[in-house]
């Protein structure tokens, strides 16, 4: 069974286990489950006539169970004697399932069996399956359901793309390959652009991201494309670094190209003022350039602070001295604790005639000025009988993170977190996942075993006083706390890009937590 459904794009970025950008999180329970009937009985009964005469009607379906309650026993008897009485009909078992994937309930996977049981060539079900077992922790038995939907309907762009990135970890050559293979196969299909945008976005390679950037520009328009459009802030952020010049000739473009988007012209100007600030400090005029910088204002959450910050430090350099630019990388360090800014504070240090270890100590300094003890917790444990505290972690550095099992971004952050956690075997590190769906709890003990992964999963409480370890209803949430229990790093996000900030903040907890 061939169809078209077409995800928003937000669905996407929530439901791919690794896809999603390191800034998305995901409202805590996206599925709206509702209890009971929701229409008269009547409304139920004229629902229930219209699919037993279509019942191959998705649509009939989901009016049915939306007006009866997924959660009825009605629905799940209904369906008992539906499948029984269309036993060819592979969307009877079909709808209910779909119905309890979108809950993100553990009852969907009986039902799309039965669907791909009765229909081999059912994509939407195959894909189903996909989805759910990503919620068990169950990867390669997903990769399996993936396959069989790309092999179903080989013209769904959909399923090729899934497939596709599939491949990231598994083999990264065959991966990039099958990528190019995609935006060939698709060149008038968002799914292509889509494709070249991970590839570039996954890449710690400046030149490789440059030119899979440019490929996507030239082989899907901006003015078009909404991956596209989204690979070239990216592209912008990245110019912005090693070539400002650049940056102002791709933001003009996009002004052609999107008119109607009024932000590209506000990046011209960031771009101009960025090639000028840097012409200014490589002239000495330090003081003109921090004049300069001063009279912008970036966004929030503009991606080149770290560049900006930088930036006015060699201004501060230049127009007072390198105890001042010293001092104000400490300051957004504290804040946005990034590895090239620890680097560039560590030169500004040695010419300050301070060692790494001084330098260290300066930056713990700062921390330990801003740490906060965390708001204690006593939550169930999952994997062994009992109650877990925040106080049975003390002596040990905590990587916190909120999550539930039908969390993508949350999937998406583990392999980074986990793959950095390791590497601190032996040493007092102890991570932490506190589940906020505890509805979703049939999942978490197969996800656990099926993953590999090794955090420890506490059941979360609805309503509990979280204090400072407020994770503001959504995940992945993520805290670092020390070894006296404050927190002293929070609302971070990694991905392949920066383990290794994640890395350093732990190493600077486990050399300096201790010391009160």
């Amino acid at each position: 069974m061939k169809t078209n459904l077409k995800y928003p794009v937000y669905i996407i970025l929530l439901i791919i286990a690794g896809f999603s950008k390191p800034a998305l999180a995901q409202t805590v329970t996206p599925a709206t489950v509702k209890k009971g009937a929701q229409a008269s009985p009547e409304e139920i009964k004229k629902l229930r006539e219209k699919v037993e005469a279509n019942p191959d009607s998705l649509n009939f379906h989901q009016a049915y169970i939306k007006a009866a309650g997924i959660e009825s026993p009605e629905v799940t008897a209904q369906y008992a004697i539906w499948m029984n009485k269309f036993p060819k009909s592979a969307m009877v078992p079909y709808a209910i399932g779909k119905a309890y994937t979108g809950a993100e309930s553990p009852k969907a996977k009986p039902y799309l069996l039965k669907a791909v049981k009765i229909d081999p060539k059912f994509t939407e079900a195959w894909g189903g399956l996909w989805q759910d077992a990503q919620r068990w922790g169950d990867f390669k038995g997903g990769d399996v359901y993936l396959k069989k939907a790309m092999e179903s309907d080989p013209s769904n762009a959909s399923y090729a793309f899934y497939y596709t990135m599939s491949f990231e970890n598994a083999d990264p050559a065959l991966f990039k390959q099958k990528i190019l293979d995609l935006a060939k196969q698709f060149p008038g299909n968002d799914r292509g652009a889509q494709g070249l945008y991970w590839l570039a976005e996954k890449s710690n390679d400046a030149q490789f991201r440059i030119e899979i950037y440019e490929l996507l520009k030239n082989s899907y328009s901006p003015g078009k494309s909404g991956w596209s459009d989204s690979g070239m802030s990216s592209y912008f952020i990245l110019l912005l670094d090693v070539d400002a010049e650049k940056a102002v000739a791709l933001a003009q473009e996009m002004v052609r190209l999107r008119s109607n988007d009024k932000s590209w012209q506000g990046q011209v100007t960031v771009a101009q003022n960025v090639v000028e600030a840097k012409k200014m400090i490589g002239e000495k005029k330090g003081a003109e350039a921090l004049a300069l910088m001063a009279s912008m204002k970036l966004p929030r959450y503009f991606p080149f602070r770290a560049g900006w910050s930088i930036l006015k430090a060699q201004a501060i350099a230049i127009s007072v001295n390198n105890n001042a630019a010293y001092d104000s990388l400490m300051v957004y360090f504290v804040k946005t604790p990034e590895v090239k800014l620890k680097k560039c504070i560590a030169d500004y240090g040695a010419k300050l005639g301070k060692d790494g270890a001084q330098v260290e100590a300066d930056i713990w300094k700062k921390l330990d000025a801003v740490s906060k003890q965390a708001t204690p917790f006593t939550l169930k444990r999952y994997l062994t009988p009992g109650m877990a505290s925040l106080s049975d972690y003390q002596g040990k550095v905590v990587l916190l993170t909120y999550w539930f099992p039908g969390c993508g971004p949350c999937r998406g952050e583990f392999p980074h977190f986990e793959k950095v956690v390791r590497e601190f075997k032996g040493k007092p590190v102890d991570y932490l996942g506190l589940n906020v769906a505890p509805e979703q709890n049939e999942y978490v003990l197969p996800f656990m075993k099926s993953s590999g992964y090794s955090f420890t999963p506490l059941e979360d409480v609805k309503g509990r006083v979280k204090g400072n370890l407020d994770n503001g209803s959504a995940a992945p949430v993520n805290f670092l706390i020390d070894q006296q229990g404050r927190i002293i790093f929070s609302n971070f996000s990694i991905n392949e890009n920066n383990e290794d900030q994640l890395e350093m903040m732990i190493n600077l907890i486990l050399a300096h937590g201790n010391k009160v």
